[in-house]
C-alpha cells in the first residue's frame, strides 16, 4: 500500500516559530511602502484569489536555518484565507 505524503504534517507549529526579532524598523518608509503596495495589489487584483502579500513575516526556507524577514513578499498561486 502506498502512503500519501503531506508536508504540512511535518512543519513546526506556530508556537514553535518566533514571530519577532525585536529589531526596529529602519525608517518610516520601510513601514509604509509594503502597506501601500498591498493596497494597490488588493485594488487591481480584487477578483483574484490566488495571491498573498506578506509584510514583516518570517519565511522559514530551511528547518536548520533562521527565518528571513523581508519587509514584504508576494506569493502567487496560493489560496487566500480570511480569518
Amino acid at each position: 500500500m502506498m502512503q500519501k505524503y503531506d508536508p504540512r504534517l511535518c512543519l513546526p507549529s506556530s508556537e514553535e516559530l518566533p514571530d519577532s526579532d525585536e529589531t526596529p524598523v529602519d525608517n518610516e518608509l520601510q513601514d509604509l511602502m509594503p502597506g501601500l503596495l498591498k493596497q494597490i495589489l488588493a485594488q487591481i487584483w480584487h477578483d483574484r484569489w490566488d495571491w498573498f502579500f506578506g509584510v514583516d513575516m518570517g519565511i522559514y526556507y530551511d528547518p536548520d536555518l533562521p527565518a528571513i524577514v523581508p519587509d514584504g513578499f508576494l506569493s502567487l498561486g496560493v489560496e487566500r484565507f480570511f480569518d
